[in-house]
């Protein structure tokens, strides 16, 4: 999947039907009449798509007549109205089910996941040449590399077959992965069943075992790898098994653990992997916005593949 392949347009038009499936066609009865929850969110995903500004956004939409009659508008919002829309629409709560309503549209009938990865993915906070990193270190004849200091980290639940997202858990980082995998399999949207999960050491822990395969009747896979190298038996009657295991078939089912890490790859070369917002909750809603904006560029290719 690639952005060069999808149509603004078309993006826009699913993005519509994503809301009018989720959101009501205004947040209350006196909201002026002048866009639509949907039109409104159907624009954000078209910004995320497009990766431009607010306000270029607007002159987009207001250079292009085609569009608005694609998506029924009858004016152009302005930068201000996108901004507080994305400020009321990808709250957590409203993110997730936006989130879901675009991954059940791309599974079609589908509802049981046969295998998901789970991993974690880090965005840069805003635009930082290489040039400007290397002159600001302070120390003679040494360049430095480091970028930043924190960093916006996407948690990503994957459908290893079809690269949808499942779940998101938008957070900033630097932060372990071993105590967010039950924050991770919580925010698994409704009505989908997971039979098999995979990841990899950062999630290894006996409690982590436990909560997917008692509270939610998933199997874990999760190599028993953290910690320092010994040959003794792991602690935990789960991550023993884990030892014993990955001698045998279970390395083959773990091998498509990989299939997470393409879909970070998808979103960093298809959308963006830097966060232009300032503030820590507007960061939280780019990263929700790029995860619905990825499961409706999915959803236009499983319709295309289907009627093609």
């Amino acid at each position: 999947m690639s952005r060069t392949s999808q149509s603004p347009r078309k993006v826009a038009r699913w993005a519509l039907k994503v809301g009018e499936g989720s959101l009501r066609p205004y947040a209350h009865k006196y909201a002026p009449r002048k866009f639509t929850q949907p039109q409104l969110l159907a624009l954000l995903v078209l910004r995320t798509w497009l990766d431009a500004s607010y306000r270029r956004t607007e002159a987009i939409i207001a250079d292009w007549s085609d569009l608005r009659a694609e998506l029924g508008l009858s004016k152009t919002p302005d930068h201000t109205t996108l901004c507080r829309a994305a400020r009321r629409l990808l709250r957590s709560d409203l993110a997730r089910s936006l989130l879901g309503q675009a991954a059940r549209a791309a599974l079609g009938r589908r509802r049981c996941i046969e295998r998901a990865a789970v991993d974690s993915t880090g965005l840069q906070l805003g635009h930082v040449s290489d040039y400007f990193v290397r002159r600001r270190s302070r120390e003679a004849n040494v360049w430095q590399t480091t970028r930043y200091r924190r960093f916006g980290k996407l948690t990503l639940l994957v459908d290893c077959t079809s690269h949808i997202i499942l779940g998101a858990l938008p957070e900033r980082g630097p932060k372990p992965d071993v105590n967010r995998l039950v924050d991770a399999l919580d925010g698994l949207i409704d009505g989908v069943v997971i039979e098999t999960l995979l990841a990899d050491a950062g999630y290894d822990s006996e409690a982590n075992h436990v909560y997917a395969r008692d509270e939610h009747g998933i199997r874990s896979i999760i190599p028993a790898a953290s910690g320092r190298p010994t040959r003794k038996p792991a602690s935990g009657k789960h991550r023993r098994l884990m030892q014993q295991l990955f001698q045998r078939a279970e390395r083959l089912r773990y091998g498509q653990r990989w299939q997470v890490e393409t879909v970070n790859f998808m979103i960093k070369h298809n959308l963006t992997d830097e966060l232009t917002a300032q503030t820590y909750w507007s960061q939280c809603r780019q990263m929700w916005l790029l995860a619905i904006t990825h499961n409706v560029m999915i959803a236009l290719c499983s319709m295309r593949f289907a009627t093609g």
